[in-house]
């Protein structure tokens, strides 16, 4: 079984920082690949970085150079760091056990907001 929980999220000004932590407190690791999508009201989820196994790493255009996945699926723990945050940033922030929306395990989410 797999236990997804994010936590990090809050409230920050534009140029600021959150570091998302996404800690796996289950007992299963058959997955490969972690993924941190976030979901605009009124929009669908995106997905902003992935972290596989191997340690790749990819991001969206829109938060590369700005936005680091680090940490390790074996370590039980997924981070985000998020650094020159904007408004366009907020958001709920969820990480997921694949890269598409069809991934199997999520958590429950944490809001991300960006306002002066």
């Amino acid at each position: 079984q797999v236990q997804l929980v994010e936590s990090g999220g809050g409230s920050v000004q534009p140029g600021g920082s959150l570091r998302l932590s996404c800690a796996n407190s289950g007992t299963t690791f058959d997955f490969n690949r972690v993924g941190w999508w976030r979901q605009r009201p009124g929009e669908a989820r995106v997905l902003v970085a992935t972290l596989t196994s191997a340690g790749i790493t990819e991001y969206a255009d829109s938060v590369k150079g700005r936005f680091t996945i680090s940490g390790g699926i074996a370590k039980r723990t997924v981070n985000l760091q998020m650094n020159s945050l904007k408004p366009s940033d907020t958001a709920v922030y969820y990480c997921a056990t694949g890269c598409t929306v069809s991934a199997k395990y999520w958590g429950q989410g944490t809001q991300v907001t960006v306002a002066s």
